[in-house]
């Protein structure tokens, strides 16, 4: 009688494509290792992992010269993309889900293609921009300007909106400025359009050693990679200190899941036996002595993260407090030490900005409804933001739904899991603390997002071997086959609307930001600044001389108050000491109001016609992208 034995299995050359692991004769494996050793075998294999990324690639180079991003309308940059780039995904997804088969003994094939669909999706406006994309990312590099003309911090200077924040939670602002000073150029808008792409390559290997820290199937690693890329459309990896700061907090949470397990916690999941054929084996046990030392170890990484933002040292005491729910991570010290030094910097540096916040919380505290509101709770409009949100709510939907059948049809795997599912989930909570400015639900779904996209990967990625379950194998195999790719392909689908879809609010023709530039290095130190909202590129320039008020930046109600007679509803709130006051009124603040809607349709025109036709307001500067006017003030008597 024959001995059987199984396949190799975790992503094996000798599986079959779909990934099965069927069982065979004991001479089969000789068989199998002569038939892909042929050559004639072995290079078609090959080549259909590289050709598909040299097709994508030439496919996006020739088109990035047809996108047409200076003539964009309602529908941002959806409508200038041509076919060619759409089709360059297409053919990147599919060559990711070829390489998937190799990623066994080539996993740098899938890898190399994660970091292909991280360029495709965001260098097209790096390479293309001839100015700052967002105009917030100008803001920050404003901060970084202001640190280098002072050569100070000044937590406790006021400024206007809140702009004193920013010296409170210096670190990323002092590194960029050292940058600046080390690269020899005059400002961060030389390279700040490339942030997006910078982080998300920084990430890539943070998020490959948590992931291999609960899955040994490279398959799963490399597609919850690419689910979190592609589901990564909030927007926070511009130039700005939560991008910096996500990936610190990622980097000490892997180092808690590899050196952190407790001695004798992980009990039965020490047995393979008990694991899902995909799942990594439970890191080896440490003793207190050694966790000790990784404190230590830990500890400059988490003050860096407390010296660079307000709201992810917030994130991490929770994840960490989530993984002291279960027995192998149960380690009180780091939550205690995380804890102490967000403490002592928000009562010392950050001491100004974190009182303002405890007072508020008595308001927003248990409001899930206006905590979980985006922006200033007006409607979108116009085609390219209205779908825009609606693929922002599919995407969230999509992963979630994708994560949830994971937990259902592979409960092993979240078994051993398990701490990553918790951490995904404690930011949950932070809904009924507080709005964080209008932006609680996108940091949340960024804070939850690593550990979704890897439980979404495990739904997509069926498990080698035999395992039962109540769903034959075989038939989990085959409809894992198809949905794989074309969820892939769905997602990356969707990324380009809820990632591109307001692209007309974020791009600022280089005459806007000069006339901007002009005006605010000419205003008298003292002088006050009003716009509609502070979208605009430059809005913050020379903002620790200035004051500003952007008078739309409120709730949708309070601004059809204001449209009916702008004159009357500023001019009592408006200096009265004879300090200049200009309104700068820009083509991107049109576009961003009306988008939001935070102005409704030809609000934005009817204002500026109304302070145009004011006697006291009168134009002193402008172009075809904007006016500038100044505030005549009544004379006395």
């Amino acid at each position: 009688m024959q001995q059987r034995v199984p396949t190799p299995v975790q992503g094996s050359e000798q599986q079959p494509p779909d990934g099965t692991a069927k069982e065979q004769t004991a001479d089969a494996p000789t068989k199998g290792a002569r038939r892909w050793s042929r050559p004639d075998l072995i290079e078609p294999q090959i080549l259909f992992t590289w050709l598909p990324l040299v097709i994508a690639t030439a496919l996006w180079v020739y088109s990035l010269p047809h996108i047409d991003y200076r003539h964009m309308d309602d529908w941002g940059l959806l409508d200038q993309l041509p076919a060619a780039f759409y089709l360059s995904l297409a053919v990147l997804t599919g060559g990711f889900v070829v390489s998937l088969r190799r990623a066994g003994t080539a996993p740098w094939w899938p890898g190399l293609y994660s970091v292909a669909l991280l360029f495709a999706l965001k260098a097209p406006t790096a390479i293309l921009y001839n100015s700052v994309r967002y105009p917030w990312s100008s803001k920050h590099d404003a901060v970084v300007n202001h640190l280098l003309a002072n050569q100070e911090l000044r937590p406790g200077v006021p400024l206007s909106g809140n702009m004193a924040a920013y010296d409170q939670w210096p670190g990323f602002f002092t590194l960029n400025a050292g940058l600046v000073r080390a690269f020899g150029v005059d400002t961060a808008a030389s390279y700040l359009n490339w942030a997006s792409l910078f982080y998300g390559v920084v990430l890539i290997p943070v998020l490959v050693l948590i992931y291999r820290t609960f899955a040994e199937d490279w398959r799963l690693v490399w597609t919850g990679v690419w689910i979190f890329e592609v589901a990564n459309w909030v927007g926070q990896d511009y130039f700005s200190p939560q991008g910096m700061a996500l990936i610190l907090d990622l980097a000490v949470l892997a180092v808690v899941f590899r050196h952190f397990v407790r001695p004798g916690a992980a009990g039965e999941l020490r047995s393979r036996a008990n694991l899902d054929p995909a799942a990594a084996s439970v890191p080896p046990p440490t003793t207190g002595r050694q966790r000790a030392v990784c404190i230590a170890i830990l500890a400059p990484m988490i003050a860096a993260i407390n010296f660079t933002h307000q709201l992810t040292p917030v994130m991490l005491c929770v994840a960490l407090f989530a993984l002291n729910l279960t027995r192998r991570y149960r380690n009180p010290g780091l939550l205690v030490v995380t804890a102490v030094i967000m403490l002592i910097w928000d009562v010392t540096m950050g001491r100004p900005l974190f009182v303002e916040t405890l007072a508020s919380l008595k308001e927003s505290v248990g409001n899930l409804l206006n905590n979980s509101r985006a922006g200033y709770a007006g409607e979108l409009t116009g085609p390219g933001p209205v779908l825009q949100g609606r693929a922002d709510v599919v995407m969230v939907l999509v992963i979630a739904g994708l994560a949830a059948v994971a937990v259902v049809l592979r409960r092993k795997l979240v078994k051993s899991a398990l701490p990553l599912l918790l951490v995904s989930i404690a930011p949950v909570p932070l809904f009924a603390v507080n709005d964080y400015g209008g932006e609680m639900l996108f940091r949340v779904y960024l804070f939850g997002l690593p550990g979704a996209a890897f439980f979404a990967a495990a739904a997509l990625v069926p498990a080698a071997g035999q395992g039962k379950g109540r769903i034959r194998p075989v038939v989990r195999q085959r409809v894992a086959a198809v949905a794989l790719p074309l969820v892939l392909v769905l997602l990356v689908a969707g990324f380009i609307p809820a990632y591109y879809g307001k692209e007309r609010m974020y791009y600022t023709p280089p005459a806007e930001t000069a006339m901007v530039t002009r005006v605010l290095d000419n205003a008298p130190k003292g002088s006050m600044i009003l716009a509609v909202t502070g979208s605009f590129p430059q809005a913050l320039h020379r903002y620790d001389q200035l004051e500003h008020w952007y008078v739309a930046e409120q709730e949708e109600p309070q601004n059809a108050i204001m449209l009916r007679d702008p004159v009357a509803y500023l001019e009592p709130q408006l200096p009265k000491d004879g300090r200049p006051v200009y309104f700068i009124l820009t083509r991107t603040q049109d576009f961003y109001t009306a988008g939001e809607g935070l102005l409704p349709a030809g609000g934005f025109a009817e204002l500026k016609s109304k302070l145009e036709a004011s006697p006291r307001f009168r134009v002193i500067d402008g172009n075809a992208y904007g006016t500038v006017l100044q505030y005549v003030a009544p004379r006395p008597g």
